[in-house]
């Protein structure tokens, strides 16, 4: 089971889950955090609490968003070379969700940085959401800068950790 941890503004739009009660993310990675990004179609910007990873998605139909989540980020871990065993357990853990709301000002201070550069950086109006992730992954990040820096340096270290 993982955790979203969404603004306001998102779970008005994706609706109501199972109601939270401080449960803990079963996953590897941890509680996600996702906004929404007003652009045309609209995007949610998921952002990974342990190492800042962004994964970003269309968020129509908003209804469905949390339980494609897994498959994203499954894409994006894939992209970043993780081992196909570990993003297999990742995503059988975040099989089940639930939605609560943000709680850590680092991460949505985070978020919202990535939130600027990916509209600053996507091209045309229907932007490749992968290269585009891939490619906020490799910008630091200051609750990084005592460890590896960037969040792809840091999921790096951590598939690097767990495999050894």
């Amino acid at each position: 089971m993982f955790v979203l941890r969404a603004t306001a503004k998102l779970r008005q739009r994706i609706g109501p889950s199972a109601p939270y009660e401080g449960e803990n993310s079963t996953t590897l990675l941890g509680d996600w955090y996702a906004t929404m990004l007003l652009w045309r179609p609209q995007v949610a910007l998921l952002v990974n609490e342990r190492t800042l990873l962004p994964a970003l998605m269309p968020l129509a139909p908003a209804a469905t968003m949390t339980a494609r989540v897994a498959d994203q980020v499954g894409d994006v871990l894939a992209a970043h070379g993780v081992p196909g065993s570990l993003i297999h357990a990742e995503i059988d853990q975040m099989s089940e969700y639930r939605i609560a709301p943000t709680a850590n000002r680092s991460i949505v201070g985070v978020m919202n940085e990535f939130a600027f550069l990916a509209d600053t950086w996507r091209d045309a109006a229907r932007p490749n959401l992968l290269e585009l992730a891939v490619r906020l992954a490799a910008t630091p990040c200051s609750p990084l800068y005592q460890r590896h820096v960037s969040p792809d340096r840091e999921l790096t270290a951590l598939v690097q950790q767990i495999s050894s």
